[in-house]
């Protein structure tokens, strides 16, 4: 019998899954300088849009912005590759803009594997993993499916919805974590190292051939001109001739970039009767699925059933590519048989004479509750294994590229034996998810949404890279091209601000001018409005009419920054704390929070409990008595 090949190198850090997550992981951490690996079960399938081919939407574009300034790819790659751009809710509050954008499916993925193929610190590899490899509860490598060992120091796993992926298209199932593509075991060695594993589910549309669409029934939806791009370093895409898959070249004035249109239909009555007629070969109604699906996102089947009294219900067809005549078709996830769904396809206006080139299908995959984790995305379980995306009960391919960021920095970090990089709630969208995520849990696949921040006004679309570029040119994140932009425009804001103190027009002050509700920037004359970007306008704009609410937001965020700040100690023995009740106990010592203010947050902590924790932690180690009646929780 022969043994195992041993592979020869020693990696810093090894990423298992190339989707959005794992990407992000490993480039982040090859910009910190660690010797990276990436490993997937399909190098040709590298950060490939299993579902929408779409990035950023309402609050999720907040998150591609936010990751774009602190480093990351989606946003340029987004940029670089998109048929499609739009601002949505671009008519209402600053706080709930976001923008959005239709990727060309095929060049985004080739043009990221081409990112990674050309980042240094960085190799490729492609294989199944079978096992982690953990001694002393210390992660120390891997082995796949063939018998190749990897040895390293830190691993990020990304595996998506391929651990122990189940395909449903009606009765009929077949493993896998993508059509087409086979699934992981990885989550059977989690098991064995001691980590909870449970199921969730989600779903597709079925493409069609968009030479069987009459798009002259449909109603028809256009880009944004100027469009509205994520990356801020948007003119640099081209600049490397050597760059691939390159769409579009925003930084040449002279170079048009034609946007793809987009085209919206609706079910209608016949629609809902057939899919009611079918309900029992849907495997989520039989009881076939056991995975809890996205109540954000319901199939079709849901909205039929849930919504019965409604009779259509919207859907948006959207191109997959510049040079592809697949269509995604936005609103019908479904898993019926493949007769069926011909059947309510072709009973919807626009798509009677339509041709289904891919099924809808569902996908059950098993996921690890994220409370496993502290908030740098390591476990709490094993030293130096982190989890990022899918894996953590999340959908969305934003959601997923903020967390291997996250991931893949704090591996890193730790490695070089640098402080964490934690995001907050204060100060991003991605510190919102974090939290979310390790400190509540998921009930169902989590989606980020503009509600969960409580401070949405501040954590807005456009001055995302005045927010976090300055922390991360400090950890060395960013490169120095970006943080001096990042500083340019700073400066050129505050000399706006000075400007709007100095200027009088129309016998008022710029401040007095942009409060009034019907006047902006644009209405100035040219010689004040020319004097700066409409970037820098359209910023000063928000700043200066809604000043009271924004004052009194960072006055919100003050007042709990000492909670936020004020760190748990080690010697914290919550199961032998008196005064606090069992539940209370309980969900502190699986929780394990970091801060007093990630505490106050765990669901089922009373403000009596923090008090009590308060106390504590100025009392000192071993002070666990029960305190007295005054401080005693209901």
């Amino acid at each position: 019998m022969t043994s195992d090949f041993t592979h020869p190198t020693h990696y810093d850090v090894l990423v298992v899954g190339a989707g959005h997550a794992g990407v992000e992981a490993a480039l982040a951490a090859a910009r910190l300088g660690c010797r990276t690996a990436l490993l997937t079960q399909n190098l040709d399938t590298i950060a490939q849009m299993s579902c929408n081919p779409a990035i950023g939407g309402l609050a999720k574009g907040n998150m591609v912005r936010e990751i774009d300034a602190l480093g990351g790819a989606m946003g340029l790659n987004t940029d670089a590759t998109a048929i499609q751009f739009r601002m949505l809710n671009g008519n209402k509050g600053p706080s709930v803009r976001s923008p959005r954008a239709q990727a060309d499916k095929k060049a985004y993925q080739f043009r990221m594997k081409w990112i990674l193929e050309n980042t240094p610190n960085l190799e490729l590899h492609q294989g199944n993993v079978a096992e982690i490899l953990v001694e002393n509860d210390k992660v120390v490598g891997l082995r796949t499916n063939m018998g190749l060992h990897f040895r390293c120091r830190a691993i990020v796993i990304s595996a998506g919805t391929f651990m122990r992926g189940l395909l449903h298209v009606g009765m009929r199932n077949s493993a896998g974590g993508r059509m087409g593509d086979a699934m992981s075991t990885v989550s059977d060695s989690l098991k064995e190292l001691g980590f909870e594993v449970q199921r969730f589910k989600t779903g597709t549309p079925c493409r069609l051939n968009s030479r069987s669409i009459d798009f002259s029934r449909c109603q028809r939806q256009d880009g944004d001109t100027p469009p509205a791009l994520f990356s801020y370093m948007t003119d640099t895409i081209g600049r490397d001739p050597g760059e691939l898959f390159t769409l579009n070249r925003w930084a040449d004035p002279t170079f048009h970039v034609e946007q793809m249109p987009c085209w919206i239909t609706q079910t209608c009555p016949q629609t809902h009767d057939i899919i009611r007629a079918n309900l029992h070969q849907s495997p989520m109604y039989a009881g076939v699925i056991e995975g809890i699906g996205p109540r954000y996102c319901p199939s079709i089947e849901d909205k039929v059933v849930r919504f019965a009294e409604k009779a259509s219900h919207q859907l948006f067809l959207e191109p997959e590519g510049r040079h592809s005549n697949e269509y995604y078709i936005n609103g019908v996830s479904t898993s019926l048989p493949y007769e069926v769904q011909y059947a309510f396809i072709r009973s919807i206006p626009a798509l009677e004479k339509a041709e289904i080139i891919r099924p809808g299908y569902a996908v059950e995959y098993d996921f690890c509750p994220p409370t496993q984790l502290f908030p740098t995305m390591e476990t709490k379980r094993v030293e130096h294994l982190y989890f990022a995306g899918q894996i953590n009960g999340t959908s969305g391919y934003e959601e997923a590229a903020g967390q291997g960021l996250i991931a893949g920095l704090n591996a890193g970090l730790k490695l070089q034996g640098k402080p964490a990089y934690i995001p907050c709630r204060t100060d991003s969208y991605l510190g919102v998810m974090v939290d979310d995520l390790v400190t509540k849990g998921v009930s169902e696949p989590y989606r980020m949404f503009t509600s969960r921040a409580e401070y949405r006004l501040l954590l807005r679309q456009d001055n995302c890279d005045l927010r976090l570029s300055p922390a991360a040119a400090e950890r060395g994140f960013i490169d120095a091209e970006r943080q001096s932009r990042t500083a340019a425009k700073a400066a050129t804001l505050a000399e706006a601000h000075e400007l709007a103190e100095r200027v009088v027009h129309e016998g008022v002050h710029l401040i007095k001018w942009f409060r009034r509700t019907e006047n902006s920037w644009r209405g100035l004359p040219e010689e004040i409005r020319a004097k700066y970007s409409p970037e820098i306008w359209d910023l000063l704009e928000v700043d200066l009419k809604y000043a009271g609410y924004l004052v009194r937001q960072q006055e919100q965020v003050d007042r709990t920054s000492r909670m936020e700040h004020q760190p748990l100690p080690d010697w914290l023995d919550y199961a032998a704390m008196k005064g606090f009740k069992k539940e209370a106990q309980q969900k502190l010592i699986a929780i394990r929070p970091q801060t007093l203010g990630q505490a106050g947050r765990i669901q089922g902590i009373t403000p009596a409990d923090v008090a009590l924790l308060t106390v504590m932690i100025e009392k000192g180690p071993g002070f666990t008595q029960t305190p007295e009646p005054s401080l005693q929780p209901p």
